[in-house]
């Protein structure tokens, strides 16, 4: 074979080639939201076999569990934000192979064999070798490249929006398990209480100074502060199963929960209106609208024909002589035009802009109807906590003292406990309700209301 065809059939191959090299996807964590990202969360990764395996039990037995605890147990072991981690590598793997070049291609062709007289065998065959490049025009790669890339983006805020919501669950199983652990000890409180003043009036009765009648009625408060004792175990238990379940654990494992019921101060509510920016679904919103723009970009790229370069060696057998060939080939776009991808992402782009007005319209509502929710449970626990808790204390201790003495009847004792522990009660309910309502905020504006401007003067203003 001739030297000089070796040396453009070589450089034929080499400029195939070059450029085939496909990119690196950016090995970049899924960004995070300010609303805990202290606290470490789980990330699929790189490879798929180094998640397999059985994990260790998340939770120690007896542990006494905490907020941050259970937090950092949800946000590496939850079962379904795990899912979305790896759908984010997949996103990340789908991009890659978005922007790789097309492969060329190796044609082996030979004729004039096995016929008659001089054609038979290979004396007379012709032999063409070539290599063809598929090459697309209009910048589809890279129009590609960006739609896979704001897809990637969309799911990583996807994982995002997932981790928000466990992250908002946990807070709220927690809430609950701890006021349930509340509730029952005033159901036990109530229970022993009960106890005591039914043996004080059966000592009365006994003494002829109560008729028989109240120790029948002291009896009954007795069954039922033990079946509100029963219900708030009940319920305990069903919340701490609830609070384990966050982080894919079947049963508790902890011996329960460590924190404190209290309110803090709130910002007013136009503090809170701009922060709705970094909603997680105005954000996603925002992003299938720039994926649709890319889209019909890329729609729109299609129109325009993609070519196919060949070149290569031809051999003569017969004359033992040496050829070049090459040729293009290029579609001609009779008919098809890609009209019915251009329209289709047209209309998708105006369906993502509808779609971004109708998420910035709910989260604004949700949060209003939020934050109304948390100021009616934060009037309500401090109003409680300052005014109705402690006195309806002092009034219970006074009847009791007084009906020890003889100065009051059982009925009025009865009417004093039923009112302090009802309001004990309701304080739990409201101080519960604050801190479900404030997460359900937080999960709105994507930070806690500790960081917001203006929460500080509230506070200040509300001590004076």
């Amino acid at each position: 074979m001739d030297e000089k065809l070796l040396s453009v059939f070589a450089t034929l191959f080499i400029v195939i080639f070059s450029g085939c090299a496909s990119d690196r996807s950016e090995d970049g964590r899924v960004r995070s939201v300010v609303l805990g990202r202290e606290i470490e969360s789980y990330y699929a990764p790189k490879e798929a076999a180094g998640a397999l395996g059985d994990e260790p039990g998340p939770a120690d037995r007896n542990e006494i569990m905490t907020l941050p605890r259970a937090l950092s147990l949800a946000l590496m072991h939850n079962p379904k934000l795990k899912t979305f981690a790896w759908e984010v590598r997949a996103s990340e793997a789908r991009a890659l192979q978005a922007s790789v070049w097309p492969n060329p291609e190796f044609d082996l062709e030979v004729e004039e064999v096995g016929g008659a007289g001089d054609r038979s065998g290979f004396d007379g065959a012709e032999t063409t070798v070539q290599l063809s490049q598929f090459i697309e025009l209009g910048d589809k790669r890279g129009k590609r490249t960006k739609v896979a890339s704001l897809e990637n983006d969309i799911s990583q805020w996807d994982y995002e929006a997932r981790r928000l919501d466990v992250f908002t669950s946990v807070v709220k199983a927690f809430t609950e398990t701890l006021a349930a652990q509340e509730r029952l000890r005033l159901a036990e409180d109530m229970l022993q209480l009960s106890g005591e003043l039914a043996e004080t009036v059966s000592q009365r009765v006994d003494a002829g100074k109560d008729s028989p009648l109240e120790e029948t009625k002291a009896a009954v408060v007795v069954a039922n502060a033990r079946i509100r004792h029963q219900q708030a175990l009940k319920y305990l238990e069903l919340s701490r199963m609830q609070l384990a379940a966050t982080w894919g654990s079947t049963a508790p494992r902890f011996e329960k929960v460590s924190g404190l019921l209290s309110v803090r101060p709130i910002p007013a509510m136009d503090e809170l209106a701009g922060l709705t920016e970094q909603n997680v679904d105005v954000v996603r919103s925002s992003l299938e609208v720039d994926r649709e723009k890319a889209a019909l970009e890329l729609e729109k790229a299609k129109a325009v024909s993609d070519i196919t370069l060949s070149g290569g060696l031809q051999r003569f057998e017969e004359a033992g002589d040496n050829a070049i060939v090459f040729g293009i080939s290029v579609p001609l776009p009779v008919s098809d035009r890609n009209q019915g991808g251009r329209a289709e992402a047209a209309y998708n782009l105006a369906r993502a802009r509808e779609e971004q007005r109708a998420t910035r319209t709910r989260i604004e509502v949700e949060l209003a109807s939020a934050y109304h929710a948390l100021s009616n449970a934060y009037a309500e626990a401090y109003e409680l906590d300052q005014n109705v808790v402690q006195n309806a204390e002092r009034v219970f201790d006074a009847s009791r003292e007084g009906y020890s003495q003889g100065k009051l009847d059982y009925l009025n004792l009865l009417d004093a406990q039923r009112t302090f522990f009802e309001a004990k009660a309701r304080y739990i309910d409201a101080l519960s309700s604050y801190h479900l309502a404030r997460a359900d905020v937080e999960h709105l504006i994507g930070c806690g209301l500790s960081a917001v401007p203006g929460v500080h003067e509230v506070n200040a203003q509300q001590n004076e």
